[in-house]
């Protein structure tokens, strides 16, 4: 074989190496595939309007037991902190002294019924001898006068009896309802008085407790405004719903409903003072707390849901990134108004089938293609046999 002059060969290389120039100048050229993000269809629905206010609990109902005879306490019959009935005694107070007034009672009684026959039989017999002319009419009228004086000694004698009684039952102090009972706050031989009257103990009815919250007269008013225009419907109280969470960040398991929004505005506070019913079998809850509430107002109309991850937000405000129809990325600034779950509640800046960028947000930009697929969040991506979405892995830009 006749060997190549070094001329052949050195124009062989440089056809080599402009034909591999050619080929990435070619490679180079190509534009890179366009983005794929997750999307959701945006569409208009129905979502509860919501507030997070802060509350405090109050007993349902709370009585305060007082010595309503004076006396001596003898003892205390129930345990301090523990569940009572109503009509169960709670204290005995000396009873000596109110049965010698009754006592006392039934004898005025037995003398002013003794004083009543006398003067009845004298009465009679003045009526029978006044029309023979055997007594004047002076001594009748003087006689009947008689008798209805000591009939109404009998009224009055009655009267101090059942007052006596009354007295005597009051020597047991019950609780007036059912509850827990408190601290007693006096002790065994104390004297308790009336006229000045002593506070005994406390009773107070924790199932169902009250959740005391107030509302700025602004946000009213604004809902108030958005009503008439139609896109909010308020709920009625007795209709509203309050979700109470547990200061360790758990749902209570109870729902409460709001019975009562006051008509006036406090001048201190500026606010409106609302109450809701809270159901407490359990006892979990104690009046004087503090908690968390999402109070359920009524209904916000054609609104979107979007998920959490999709709304972004810069020194302009909040907004979200759509496909749109020409397959480029496209900025919406959108309003919102709390959350439902993990769902931000979009009121305005989306239309109806806006495909809004869930996941890969980072990797475009407005105006840059982009192709949407699906969004799942994380949980059924993983319960559908280990796919990966969107969201758990970066979408491939291209290279």
């Amino acid at each position: 074989m006749r060997a190549r002059s070094p001329l052949c060969i050195l124009a062989i290389s440089i056809g080599v190496l402009a034909l591999a120039g050619c080929g990435k100048g070619n490679k180079a050229a190509q534009p890179p595939p366009p983005a794929q993000v997750g999307v959701i269809t945006a569409e208009p629905q129905d979502a509860p309007l919501t507030k997070d206010l802060v509350g405090r609990l109050s007993a349902f109902r709370t009585a305060q037991i007082y010595a309503r005879v004076p006396g001596v306490l003898l003892k205390r019959t129930y345990k301090e902190g523990s569940e009572v009935k109503a009509g169960q005694l709670l204290f005995q107070i000396d009873p000596a002294p109110l049965k010698a007034a009754l006592a006392n009672a039934l004898a005025g009684l037995a003398q002013a019924q003794a004083s009543y026959t006398n003067a009845r039989v004298t009465a009679d017999r003045s009526r029978k001898l006044a029309p023979k002319g055997y007594i004047s009419k002076s001594d009748l009228d003087t006689a009947l006068a008689n008798e209805r004086t000591a009939k109404a000694a009998v009224q009055a004698a009655q009267a101090a009896v059942e007052t006596a009684r009354i007295n005597l039952g009051y020597a047991d102090v019950r609780s007036p309802i059912a509850g827990r009972a408190g601290e007693q706050q006096v002790t065994e031989g104390a004297l308790v008085s009336q006229s000045t009257p002593t506070l005994l103990t406390t009773v107070d009815q924790i199932d169902p407790l009250y959740v005391n919250f107030t509302i700025s007269v602004g946000e009213l008013d604004e809902l108030r405004q958005t009503q008439q225009q139609g896109s909010v419907t308020l709920s009625q109280p007795g209709k509203s719903t309050v979700q109470v969470s547990l200061p360790d960040g758990t749902r209570y398991p109870e729902v409460g409903t709001v019975d009562f929004s006051s008509v006036n505005v406090d001048p201190t506070t500026g606010a409106v003072n609302m109450r809701a019913l809270l159901p407490n079998p359990k006892h979990a809850l104690l009046p004087g707390s503090y908690v968390t509430l999402k109070v359920m107002l009524g209904e916000r109309r054609g609104a979107f849901l979007v998920p959490q991850p999709a709304v972004q937000r810069d020194t302009s405000g909040s907004y979200v990134l759509i496909v749109g129809k020409d397959g480029k990325v496209a900025r919406r600034d959108v309003t919102t108004s709390g959350m439902q779950g993990l769902d931000w509640i979009v009121t305005s800046g989306l239309a109806a089938g806006d495909e809004v960028i869930v996941s890969g947000v980072q990797a475009v930009r407005p105006g840059a293609p982009a192709k949407g697929v699906p969004w799942q969040p994380p949980g059924s991506a993983a319960s559908s046999g280990g796919s990966k979405s969107p969201m758990s892995a970066p979408p491939s830009s291209g290279a």
